[in-house]
């Protein structure tokens, strides 16, 4: 499928007051399980880069490049994305790579410089065809210390947007960012008042905190893309963890990281669910099998279930499941397992 752009997935979830899951990248592990989840609800998703996923690759080409493919493989609408970008020159670096939509993150910096800078960017990106998301109000979480005091004010919002012009708006709301618990509360009401002052789509970062029922309920108070990223991790963590403690002897990263990467797949598929408004429990491992195997009916999140298939075990056309060494599949013991200056 061509990849999708941020526009063509955000605008319709927003009219119908829909979320959609934009979930953060660590690896291709990462990239390819999100996918699967998402073919497997039958719903559009985004693949985050974030500037510091970036960093740890030591430069954005290799892991933009994976997702690119990845997105373009898939059998539902994905779009690629750079998260929390503080500079122009990552910016230029996500549009040479093809990359349409990116956050750029100046919340740090005092109002009028943060509405300054972002208008730059935004007016670089527009003349370029990409999408921008910016923040107003710092999120907590991001130097490691969760304080969810931080509010965004819906008449400062309304002025930032006008006097920006992007076309997303992540702002603080109760969240808090890299939280292992969820316990974080949300201002249900703050968030009504910034979707009736601001007229672009409202995003929430530090999701992974959010209790699901609460993270549905935000979603029909007014915001529509839901950034997530410690609950992957936290899933893949546990099934390496749970992998490498029954079979201590392993030391072939292709067998613990399917266990991470197979644990990833059905933790997107339900949270899809919980975004599209459904309650996002946690399928019973026979029915999970089965929609695994085809067999069952509809996905989680009322998808169409296609792609199903691939929830387990994603990989991509033509290339043996990851975690398998080259003769897997002959031992049985080792099935397990474009330019300008900005």
């Amino acid at each position: 499928m061509p990849l999708a752009t941020m526009g063509e997935i955000i605008g319709p979830a927003r009219a119908a007051s829909r979320g959609v899951g934009a979930f953060n990248v660590i690896g291709i592990e990462h990239a390819e399980a999100i996918a699967a989840g998402a073919e497997a609800a039958g719903a559009p998703v985004v693949l985050q880069i974030s500037e510091n996923c970036a960093a740890w690759h030591g430069a954005l080409e290799p892991i933009a490049r994976a997702c690119l493919a990845v997105a373009r493989a898939a059998a539902v609408p994905v779009a690629v994305h750079l998260d929390h970008a503080s500079g122009a020159e990552l910016v230029r670096a996500a549009s040479a790579f093809g990359l349409g939509s990116v956050m750029y993150d100046a919340s740090r910096l005092p109002y009028a410089d943060n509405v300054r800078v972002t208008a730059e960017v935004a007016t670089w990106c527009h003349d370029r065809g990409i999408w921008v998301e910016a923040e107003l109000g710092e999120i907590g979480g991001k130097d490691g210390v969760h304080s969810p005091v931080a509010r965004t004010d819906p008449d400062q919002a309304a002025g930032f947007v006008a006097a920006t012009g992007v076309d997303a708006l992540a702002v603080a709301v109760g969240s808090s960012h890299a939280m292992l618990t969820k316990d974080a509360v949300l201002d249900l009401g703050l968030i009504a008042r910034l979707r009736r002052a601001v007229g672009v789509p409202l995003v929430l970062h530090g999701s992974s905190g959010v209790p699901d029922e609460d993270l549905a309920a935000a979603i029909q108070a007014g915001l529509t893309k839901i950034n997530i990223a410690t609950q992957l991790n936290k899933v893949f963590t546990a099934a390496v963890r749970d992998y490498l403690s029954a079979e201590p002897a392993v030391v072939d990263p292709r067998r613990y990281g399917s266990a991470g990467r197979d644990a990833i797949a059905p933790e997107v598929a339900r949270l899809i669910g919980v975004l599209e408004g459904g309650a996002g429990e946690p399928l019973p491992p026979v029915e999970r099998a089965a929609r695994a195997a085809g067999l069952a009916g509809p996905a989680p999140g009322g998808g169409r279930g296609q792609g199903a298939e691939r929830v387990r075990g994603h990989h991509p056309p033509g290339l043996r499941r990851a975690g398998q060494p080259a003769d897997a599949d002959q031992d049985p013991r080792r099935r397990r397992g474009r330019g300008g200056q900005l």
